[in-house]
């Protein structure tokens, strides 16, 4: 009977842990969905959200992984409050009717253990498309502040304001708007 049992010990020392998927809730205060466009060709305008949550859930050992984003538009930060107001009205953002963004990956690929895109649903103003991030850069390590797990990454992607009815003053202003989204997350 003690054979047994050093037996079935050392199986279970022998045998490695099996990952799980890990969670991560992203930190508000360094998670800034930015945006980009050009004004009438004489510049290229750049303003940011400046409320984020959601969740990113990562495999590595699997190579899979998930991003549910929901962004408060109502947070949108151009540097102007009297172009904050008029971008939330019903030509540009109508953040009295839709006053929160998404984004729901539907794949996470990997390379290696870093994730380099994520393609995901965006819902802007109840208009849900199709985009794929590309993942510019990817850092996971302990948080020296919260001793947790945490990670960080770069995202990017480009989209239509047209497609998501948004398209006022296209072409003039630009119809193209490129997204970055810096984002931490801490592990739960």
């Amino acid at each position: 009977m003690k054979t047994l049992a050093t037996l079935a010990l050392a199986t279970l020392i022998a045998t490695p842990a099996i990952a799980a998927p890990e969670v991560f809730a992203i930190d508000n205060g360094h998670t800034f969905p930015r945006f980009s466009y050009s004004h009438f060709g004489y510049s290229t305008q750049l303003s940011r959200f400046n409320k984020t949550t959601g969740t990113v859930t990562l495999d590595a050992a699997k190579g899979t992984g998930a991003v549910d984003v929901v962004i408060d538009m109502k947070s949108v930060d151009t540097g102007s409050a009297l172009f904050d107001e008029h971008i939330q009205g019903p030509d540009f953002l109508d953040t009295a009717a839709h006053p929160t963004a998404t984004f729901k990956s539907t794949a996470v690929k990997f390379d290696g253990d870093k994730p380099v895109s994520i393609d995901g649903n965006l819902t802007i103003k109840g208009v849900t498309k199709p985009v794929t991030l590309t993942v510019t850069s990817y850092k996971r390590m302990p948080h020296p502040m919260v001793k947790k797990d945490a990670i960080g990454a770069d995202a990017t992607t480009v989209i239509r304001r047209s497609d998501f009815n948004a398209g006022k003053h296209a072409p003039y202003v630009g119809d193209e708007v490129t997204l970055n989204i810096a984002l931490e997350a801490i592990k739960q």
